[in-house]
């Protein structure tokens, strides 16, 4: 019995050992593999140039050839270069290079909201003050194998159109941490939070609808709300969350079907509503008949206690967002709504019909990392980096004089005003003319208004870089 377990544990060691030289070398693949790349990108390796052979680029490199052979496989698969047997790798002479300026032109003009997602999704800009999506470097920390222990049936089959239950019944407890009783019945899970918003307004609007956002608020709804014709009516957010007059004046005039909002870590503000504006909100959607969908982006960055809609009314006039994107990685699309199991049941369907089911694997392997504390972990390293970014940005803005409008809490974003003869939109194209990436305030606001202030949504993370604090300075020279 103890040779038997000693054999085990042997076994276990070489799978660890292995697991480990395995991600080294596959980092070291990344590394050469956008080591060429730049170089190709920038032309100092030119169309038709000869690479060095696989000996002499281990060597270089001092790695084996294996990772040679797999950095150049990815190369070719990218299009980058083309294999000449008996003659080596080249630079692949058809490789169609994209006009930078053509690029940064569409992305500074903003005429529309697609144009600021467009250059999150395929970036152009090296410095990335206006990104919304959490900063590589604070999430390379959290670095999992995305194996997971699954029956093989569950590995080639379809999840269930709620999704994975042992991931819901997580999700419940979760929830009843924040004071929000949900059973799994009640909780359906989604691609993110954009598409549970998808999902939302494929239940309750036809085209001609009108709906209630945050101004400014979340510019890719404003998008998906124009492709389905529904008509959007901006709320003003104020300091400690929607302008409560505004809002009643709106609801009693053009008779919503839904408020969408974000009670805590708004975006892009970074502020978040206190609980007398919440209670409002929530009378005010009893009494104008409307129901608050609330994106609750950073949840987990937030004490459970901390007072939310949703546990105010028990998800009876709130239907409540959940994502992973911000907290975990942009790249994991998995999210979830709580609602009433009526309606839960509802946009189980909707999502049935129009995607059939969401990643059975992606929710098996987020639901392991939940149970087994290491999301926790995570979150106790990010939360602090979270707050340091704050105290030294806000420090830092202080002494350069950017008027910060909102106090953040535990969200990435910064809301900057600019001076009233500046233009947002012409800062961020002049700030592409130096490769720095702004998100402009103006793409945030619902509707294109004079009174509207000149502003940019600045990432924490990225906001102490050197580049764009001298282009701030700069820019009123």
């Amino acid at each position: 019995m103890n040779y038997r377990y000693g054999f085990v544990q042997s076994n276990i060691s070489k799978r660890a050992v292995e697991q480990t030289r395995r991600r080294v070398e596959m980092s070291k693949v990344k590394e050469i593999f956008e080591y060429f790349e730049t170089e190709i990108k920038s032309n100092r390796l030119k169309p038709r140039q000869r690479l060095m052979s696989i000996r002499a680029a281990s060597q270089y490199f001092d790695v084996s050839k294996n990772t040679i052979v797999e950095a150049y496989d990815r190369l070719m698969a990218s299009g980058y270069l083309k294999s000449k047997p008996g003659s080596g790798f080249f630079v692949n002479p058809s490789l169609k290079k994209s006009s930078p300026a053509k690029d940064q032109l569409h992305v500074t003009k903003a005429i529309d909201t697609a144009s600021l997602l467009k250059e999150q999704l395929n970036p152009t800009l090296a410095v990335r003050i206006g990104d919304g999506r959490p900063p590589a470097s604070w999430m390379s920390q959290f670095d999992f194998d995305m194996k997971i222990n699954a029956p093989i049936d569950s590995k080639y089959g379809y999840n269930p159109p709620m999704g994975f239950y042992p991931l819901r019944e997580i999700l419940s407890q979760h929830l009843y941490e924040r004071g929000i009783q949900a059973s799994p019945n009640q909780i359906v899970t989604t691609y993110g939070a954009n598409h549970a918003m998808d999902l939302i307004i494929k239940h309750f609007l036809v085209p001609g609808d009108v709906v209630l956002v945050d101004s400014p608020g979340y510019y890719p709804l404003f998008s998906k709300l124009k492709l389905y014709k529904i008509k959007i009516v901006g709320v003003d957010r104020l300091v400690d969350g929607p302008d409560i007059n505004q809002l009643e004046e709106k609801a009693k005039h053009y008779a919503p079907k839904l408020f969408f909002t974000q009670s805590l870590g708004h975006n892009p503000t970074g502020g978040s509503a206190t609980l007398g504006v919440q209670y409002q909100i929530l009378k005010l959607a009893d009494k104008y008949d409307f129901f608050c969908v609330d994106d609750d982006a950073f949840a987990d960055l937030f004490p459970g206690n901390l007072p939310r809609m949703a546990a105010l009314d028990q998800l009876d006039r709130v239907i409540y967002i959940g994502t992973y994107s911000k907290t975990l990685s942009a790249n994991l699309r998995v999210g979830y709504i709580a609602g009433k199991e009526k309606l839960i049941k509802s946009l189980s369907h909707i999502k049935m019909l129009t995607l059939v089911s969401s990643s059975d694997y992606l929710e098996r392997w987020l639901h392991e990392v939940l149970a087994n504390g290491q999301y926790l972990r995570h979150l106790r390293r990010l939360g602090p980096l979270v707050d340091t970014a704050i105290e030294e940005t806000l420090s830092l803005f202080e002494k350069m004089h950017l008027h910060v409008t909102y106090r953040p809490e535990r969200s990435y974003y910064l809301w900057v005003e600019l001076g009233e003869d500046e233009d947002d939109l012409e800062l961020a194209r002049l700030a592409a003319e130096q490769d720095i990436f702004l998100a402009p305030g103006t793409l945030f606001y619902p509707e294109k208004k004079i009174s509207n202030p000149s502003a940019i949504r600045v990432n924490l993370a990225y906001a102490k870089e050197p580049k764009f604090i001298q282009f701030m300075i700069d820019r009123t020279k």
